[in-house]
């Protein structure tokens, strides 16, 4: 069940949009276009400030669970490379493809700039609405607190310096500069601050999906680790963001659940680890103003199984776009133990089962001449080790090896499979996306006791990651007795493969290129230090008077 924010949303979505939309961003105010009819003045009615704050939420779904998002935070790092297909590829490669004239960074920024432009004038006009009490007001105005800082902390991890815009921009305008990043940084720790207090104190909103305090104590947490490795970092920083860590891990009744497969559950969405959300449904009207796309993300990660023998596509396998290709490193070094860490086998899909019964010629699997399946029959195995030939001639099955691997066949990434599309083609999935989840948070607390030499909380906190991950009767296996900043970069890996965190990461440890010229061979030769950011969209440089936005160095 969704929301009761969503179902909401709903019923006032068509003119949310238009609200959205007329309250544009800069960049798209440098075109000076009316994009909308709707008055200013209805924000401050109370079904137009409802409208409005539920609008703010719709930017999140620009970026999480999207193409646009995932190319931005998984491709091109040290756990993940190019696979054979799909769009966007300098992301990949760091090469002459990756300008300022991609679209996804433009659609980005505008819908990103349009969310903020929102929530300014939630916040302006608020205290004009009447018809709603004052404590619902202060509530929402500290939602779109909580929303403003987490767009701002997309796009400055992102961009760098960016436009800083805390009032509602009502006309045409083509003046933009560039705050430094530490301004930006201090912006997002005030709105969180002032957020915080008003915000709902409980694990949940009374409005599944709402932002609540442990959600922006989290995200504030993760803006102290971010700056605090900064050349702008403050001295309290690592001890702020593992206060807030202890705060979301022992005040709201969150827990990581007892097996991680359950954590990616579809069917068990609202669970005890999620701290917040990002929804999706099954009604494209509540996806998002770009391309009511749902959520994506079980396209990217599938290898090339519908053209092999004994298989089509099917809803159950998904649609393989091919475009995520796991490295040598995240499958032999992160994922080496699997006797003891349950955690390749529920986050890699080993096994296919015949679809399309019959007999066949090999395709991949030499140590066989042809394969014969009835339906239901296992017609591919990745064991993800190097079985001899006489072992895979054994099998009546084709087993793909490590040394099989190519940019079409690899292990697959099975985390959000999404069964529930009504049919093999279907894109838009409705699969929620986790953005702040409870072992992210002890991963964060982890990270920060580390660096102010807190060893036991250090190891307490990244034990209860890893015994939940352990096999039946490995528990004290997997405990560590010391942490270091290596620990910490694996068990992320370990843990959030996929989820949108590793690019961020990496530009917060300051050894994005050390490690992709490690580890990721398609990006080794391009990666560069100009790579700590994206380029600004050409169009906002070239529409910025004066000069005043300029172009990110080396782009």
């Amino acid at each position: 069940m969704k929301s009761l924010y969503i179902k909401n949303s709903l019923k006032t979505l068509g003119l949310a949009s238009a609200i959205m939309l007329g309250t544009a961003s800069c960049s798209d105010l440098l075109k000076e276009t009316v994009v909308s009819s709707i008055s200013n003045d209805y924000i401050a009615t109370t079904p137009g400030f409802i409208a409005a704050t539920n609008a703010a939420y719709t930017p999140l779904r620009s970026f999480y669970a999207t193409e646009r998002g995932l190319t931005m935070s998984e491709y091109g790092t040290d756990i993940y490379s190019a696979g054979a297909d799909g769009s966007y590829k300098g992301f990949h490669f760091y090469d002459s493809q990756l300008t300022s004239s991609v679209v996804i960074l433009a659609e980005l920024w505008d819908e990103t700039y349009k969310g903020i432009n929102t929530i300014n004038a939630v916040i302006d006009r608020a205290p004009s609405v009447t018809g709603m009490s004052d404590a619902v007001k202060a509530q929402r105005v500290a939602e779109m607190k909580y929303l403003r800082a987490h767009y701002y902390f997309i796009l400055v991890q992102q961009f760098g310096p960016l436009d800083l815009r805390l009032k509602e921009t009502t006309g045409p305008t083509k003046t933009a500069t560039r705050a430094t990043e530490q301004a930006v940084y201090k912006q997002i720790e005030a709105d969180l601050l002032a957020a915080i207090p008003a915000l709902e104190n409980k694990k949940a909103s009374s409005d599944f999906g709402r932002a609540t305090k442990a959600a922006a104590e989290n995200l504030l947490a993760k803006v102290y680790l971010t700056r605090a490795s900064s050349k702008f970092a403050e001295a309290t920083d690592y001890a702020n963001a593992a206060t807030l860590c202890n705060n979301v891990i022992n005040n709201y009744g969150f827990k990581l659940l007892p097996d991680f497969d359950q954590v990616f559950d579809q069917a068990n969405q609202v669970n005890d680890e999620v701290i917040f959300s990002v929804q999706y449904t099954n009604d494209p009207l509540t996806n998002g103003f770009i391309d009511n796309q749902g959520n994506k993300l079980h396209l990217y990660f599938g290898m090339q199984y519908d053209v092999q023998p004994g298989m089509q596509r099917d809803v159950v396998n998904g649609r393989p776009f091919k475009r995520l290709k796991p490295t040598t490193y995240l499958l032999n070094t992160v994922f080496a133990d699997r006797v003891n860490d349950t955690r390749y086998k529920k986050t890699f899909k080993d096994t296919w089962l015949s679809n399309k019964p019959g007999t066949y010629n090999t395709t991949f699997d030499g140590s066989k001449a042809t394969v014969t399946y009835k339906a239901g029959d296992t017609t591919i195995y990745i064991p993800g080790y190097e079985m001899t030939l006489a072992e895979r001639a054994a099998k009546k099955y084709q087993v793909l090896v490590p040394s099989l691997y190519n940019y079409a066949l690899f292990p697959t990434l099975k985390k959000f499979f999404d069964p529930l599309r009504p049919d093999m083609t279907y894109e838009n999935g409705s699969r929620d996306y986790f953005v702040h989840r409870l072992a992210d948070t002890y991963l964060m607390l982890a990270e920060a006791s580390v660096k102010l030499g807190k060893q036991a909380e250090a190891v307490t906190a990244i034990n209860a990651v890893r015994v939940r991950a352990a096999a039946a009767g490995k528990a004290e296996n997997m405990k560590v007795t010391s942490v270091d900043m290596n620990l910490i970069m694996e068990e992320r890996a370990r843990e959030l493969a996929g989820e949108q965190t590793r690019w961020m990461d990496l530009k917060r440890w300051g050894n994005l290129v050390e490690r992709v010229k490690l580890y990721n061979s398609d990006a080794a030769a391009n990666v560069a230090d100009k790579h700590y950011v994206r380029p600004i969209p050409q169009k906002q440089v070239d529409l910025s008077e004066n000069g005043g936005f300029p172009q990110n160095s080396g782009y």
